[in-house]
């Protein structure tokens, strides 16, 4: 079972860089253009945020049935990052995501409401892409989506 959630894990991680990506980039394209706030912007959101906790609860299930939070990261560089930093990091850009959407939906002003998701998605994709990269630093054998 849990190589089928680590390959769910894995693949899944995919489908919200680049949901992720679409979102910002549309975001920042409305913020900036001027653009209306249309039905697609919010289905894009919601399937952003949708797909950032899908992957989030098949984490937090691989985190607590492989044991991570009983080893000691006083040890080698991977355990430490997959212990702490990984998770609490990956935490913090749902949160992100979460409050932007959440935020976006009280803004009644179209170019507010790209501003908003601009900025929150954004620091969101900002910290999963520094994570990656601490793992690419700290974890023997990875790299950046395939790309050493």
């Amino acid at each position: 079972m849990n190589d089928i959630l680590k390959s769910a894990h894995s693949g899944w991680r995919y489908v919200v860089f680049l949901l992720l990506i679409i979102a910002v980039v549309k975001a920042l394209s409305g913020w900036f253009g001027n653009k209306m706030y249309t039905e697609g912007d919010r289905k894009l959101n919601v399937f952003t945020l949708i797909s950032a906790h899908i992957q989030l609860l098949i984490g937090l299930v691989l985190y607590f049935s492989e044991g991570w939070y009983k080893l000691s990261s006083a040890g080698a560089p991977a355990v430490r990052y997959f212990k702490m930093e990984h998770i609490s990091m990956m935490i913090i850009a749902i949160i992100l995501i979460t409050v932007g959407n959440a935020k976006s939906k009280k803004v009644a002003d179209a170019v507010a409401k790209h501003r908003t998701i601009s900025v929150f998605f954004g620091l969101a994709l900002i910290l999963i892409i520094v994570t990656i990269l601490l793992m690419v630093k700290e974890v023997p054998g990875r790299s950046f989506f395939g790309v050493s």
